[in-house]
């Protein structure tokens, strides 16, 4: 009997059932990959690993910044000193002549020193105690703050002229809030933080703060909140820049703490306070404000001052004569420059290239000048006494937060 089951076609059952299930597999498939489309990058990233295939890493997004209203926009949320690159000067302060400009504590004077030949060209009588030369938010105008005299004195840098004085009082440091809006008082004695019109100078509000010696600030990447030193009784504080009120408050973990200057790191992560009896800067989280560490500088270390191309910050030592380099990407200092006869290197700032460190000595009644490339001193030039806060004027920039030049 021949084999009937090789010529007899398929039952039309079970060819019903073949195709039915192949167009049930096609359309799953197809619904799981649109599933997966419509699902956004994270579902392309399954379907390109389902097909074997291999998508390119898209770029990180920039980091966005919501920063202090009305403040002039953050130009590159890596660098906070992006602004500050050599001789990148605002037209607002181009044609201004290059000079340094020293308050004189003991003799309630300014010296004027022209960089180019190291010499005292002028000596402008101010009011009395004058601690700290502070270029204006706009950048037309330097404030000499006569702490005991309680008054400011502007001077026009394009003139060298000094205008009236202004009536106020205890006025040992002068800050600008970001946007602009407010010059800050350090009134120090009177343990205020008084927020005034940053061009008449009247009482816009006043903070009382519990700590002593308020003297320093720097503020935040995006200018919400600022970092403030008190000297007296080593505590720092945080304060809301928009709400104008004190919102954090820590005793530095050293006896007899004496904190000073304060610099933000250029990634806007950290912010670094000099401490004069500490010998070394504290490092400190802005945001969480916690507990800081304590990096070892020198005795008496006082002054900070970021370089121009946003890699090394200088750290003057007060107390030995020296200089400390500190390099933010190894995250270190790499370097310590010797005053060759000594000194009290105190404070100061950057020459408009980026060549100079102009600091004054506090004890010895003069300024260094110290080549930042060698860290040799290129020149010790005589003035008045007491020397405190100079500037160097005009520096890059698009507006300044005072001090003796914190420029954004």
């Amino acid at each position: 009997m021949p084999n009937l089951s090789r010529t007899l076609p398929p039952h039309p059952s079970r060819t019903r059932t073949a195709r039915t299930r192949a167009l049930l597999a096609v359309t799953a498939a197809t619904a799981v990959l649109a599933a997966l489309a419509a699902c956004g990058t994270e579902g392309g990233d399954r379907r390109d690993e389902a097909l074997g295939t291999e998508r390119a890493p898209r770029p990180a997004e920039p980091k966005k910044i919501h920063g202090l209203p009305g403040m002039p926009p953050v130009l590159d949320p890596k660098d906070v000193y992006a602004a500050d690159r050599p001789n990148k000067l605002s037209p607002v302060v181009k044609d201004f002549p290059s000079r340094v400009y020293v308050p004189n504590t003991n003799s309630n004077t300014v010296s004027v020193i022209d960089p180019t030949t190291y010499e005292v060209i002028d000596t402008i009588p101010v009011g009395v105690q004058p601690q700290h030369v502070v270029p204006s938010w706009d950048m037309k105008t330097l404030w000499v703050n006569n702490n005991r005299g309680h008054t400011l004195t502007p001077i026009d840098p394009k003139t060298g002229e000094a205008g009236k004085p202004v009536k106020v009082h205890d006025p040992y440091n002068l800050y600008f809030t970001p946007n602009g809006r407010y010059a800050v008082v350090m009134a120090s004695m009177d343990r205020e933080l008084v927020f005034r019109d940053p061009h008449t100078m009247e009482r816009k509000k006043t903070v009382p703060v519990s700590c002593y010696g308020v003297n320093h600030a720097d503020f935040s990447l995006d200018g919400r909140y600022f970092i403030v030193s008190c000297e007296f009784s080593g505590e720092l504080l945080k304060v809301d820049t928009e709400k104008m009120k004190v919102v954090g408050q820590q005793k530095l973990p050293f006896k007899g703490a004496m904190p000073q200057d304060v610099k933000i790191s250029p990634d806007g992560e950290k912010f670094y306070v000099a401490d004069m009896m500490a010998d070394g800067m504290w490092v400190l989280d802005g945001d969480t404000f916690g507990k800081p560490r304590l990096l070892p500088t020198g005795k008496g270390c006082h002054g900070l001052y970021v370089g121009r191309n946003s890699r090394e910050m200088y750290v003057s030592n007060r107390g030995e004569g020296t200089v400390s380099v500190f390099d933010f990407p190894k995250n270190k200092l790499t370097k310590k420059w010797r005053l060759p006869d000594g000194g009290s290197p105190d404070m100061g700032g950057v020459s408009a290239d980026g060549h100079t460190l102009w600091l004054s000595g506090r004890y010895d009644s003069e300024v260094y000048a110290i080549d930042t490339r060698t860290g040799v001193q290129v020149a010790r030039i005589p003035v008045g006494g007491g020397p405190h806060g100079l500037a160097v004027y005009p520096q890059p920039g698009r507006y300044s937060l005072g001090h003796t030049g914190i420029f954004r």
